[in-house]
Order: structure tokens, then sequence, then C-alpha cells
């Protein structure tokens, strides 16, 4: 597991419109990332909608979302919903390996590996000021709203 302080993994990904996204490119903003498990899934649709809106027209935060689905599901599920921010695709889940969020899974008593719902705040020099491993959709956007406030803090 990532904790405050390590320096993020880098990555570029295919996001829903199989543009290359790399988290690199992302300076001089910070980077609000957020692992779901399944796209145009309810509890990561209320994730997505309610982190674009409250994260909607800020120049300081970046989101992005990823998971193992692929480019042409995102872009249905972005379509839908307007989205409108990156949803990258890690079909392999090597990414999210690196981030600690792809392990087991339990769900009506069966077991399987799939992604652990997680977010982290990446500084605009890649440093992690903090992550959230198994985070509900609802406590994922009570926690990006402290996140904008410290953020529009750093900057005034």
């Amino acid at each position: 597991m990532l904790s405050e302080g390590d320096r993020a993994p880098a990555f570029t990904l295919f996001d829903q419109r199989a543009q290359k996204v790399s988290l690199i490119k992302q300076a001089p903003k910070s980077v609000l990332l957020f692992f779901y498990p399944k796209a145009n899934s309810s509890g990561c649709t209320s994730q997505a909608l309610g982190l674009r809106d409250l994260i909607k027209g800020n120049r300081t935060v970046q989101l992005i979302g990823v998971s193992p689905d692929l480019p042409r599901t995102q872009m249905k599920w972005d379509d839908k919903h307007e989205l409108g921010f990156p949803l990258l695709s890690d079909p392999d889940h090597k990414v999210a390996a690196k981030y600690g969020v792809w392990g087991p899974k339990k769900l009506y008593g069966k077991e399987y590996e799939g992604i652990i719902r997680s977010m982290f705040w990446i500084s605009n020099n890649g440093r992690i000021l903090e992550c959230w491993y198994k985070i509900s959709p609802k406590v994922s956007v009570e926690k990006s709203t402290e996140v904008l406030e410290r953020s529009n803090e750093q900057i005034a």
C-alpha cells in the first residue's frame, strides 16, 4: 500500500477516447485519482457524478478515474452521464496493482479478484498527499470536498 509522501507510480493508459493519458503530464495541476470497479454500475456512477460535480471548473485539480473497463465501455458511460473527465482503461490491472488496489474481494459469499475502490490525491510534483483505500462512493465525495478546500488554501 502507498502512503503519504510516497512517489505516485507513473503510468500511461488509454482514456475513453483512445487517447493516451500520463500522470506525469498533468502538472501543474494536482490529481485526484480514483479507482472504481465497473463503469455504469450504480455505486460507480454515483461516485463519478459526485466527483464530477465537485471538481467541475476547478483549475487546480484534475480528476481521473481508472477501472479495468475497455475504452469503448467507458465512452458509453461518459456519453450517458456527461462525465467529462478522463476515464482510463487498465484491463490487465497493472496500474491498479502498483497502487495496491487490485486484490481479493467477496460478493454474496463468492471470492474473486478485482478493484478495491480507492482514491489518491497526488501533488503536481508526483507525491502522494493523501490516500484512501476501501473508500465508499459517498465518502469519496466528502474527502474530495476537503481536498478542494485545502487545494484552494494552498493557492491563496
